[in-house]
């Protein structure tokens, strides 16, 4: 968690430098991008939230987005991860949308990615960047800290460059 901590602190800070905000959309991190984010004192003042979107019924009720919304996109995608990053920060308005969605481990998943595969997108107003990411290890919480390390890296270069 140490090393989640430091990516979070770092984002923070650039957020705050810009009084920018984020709102996350993550699947195989299990929620520990937005755990990271909350682990910094007065996170408050930039994420405004997010959700845990694990499946489809996760997807419709905490994103609004439908069957029809996510046709031909193969979850654990590129594309699929910068249209949850891309809709979750339209829905809370926030200056950054972030988002995971992978397979943890310790198998793979239906849609025959290998454990410790995970896609992750950034999405801010002048468009949308998406990175996957292989660990290539079959172990569920490392893969999980690996993910939201990444989306968290990620985003801070992003806002870097803006």
């Amino acid at each position: 968690m140490e090393r989640l901590r430091k990516s979070a602190e770092a984002v923070a800070a650039a957020l705050r430098a810009r009084k920018a905000t984020v709102a996350v959309a993550e699947s195989a991190s299990g929620g520990l991008i937005s755990a990271a984010l909350l682990m910094v004192p007065g996170a408050s003042a930039f994420y405004l939230g997010g959700g845990v979107i694990y499946t489809p019924r996760a997807r419709h009720r905490l994103l609004g987005l439908r069957r029809e919304d996510v046709r031909g996109l193969k979850s654990a995608s590129e594309p699929y991860a910068a249209c949850l990053a891309t809709t979750v920060r339209a829905q809370f308005k926030a200056d950054w949308g972030v988002s995971e969605t992978g397979a943890a481990g310790p198998t793979g998943n239906p849609y025959g990615d290998a454990a410790g595969h995970s896609c992750i997108a950034v999405a801010s107003r002048t468009g949308c960047v998406e990175m996957t990411l292989e660990t290539g290890r079959p172990e569920r919480l490392d893969n999980m800290v690996a993910f939201a390390d990444a989306a968290l890296q990620l985003l801070l270069a992003e806002i870097e460059k803006s």
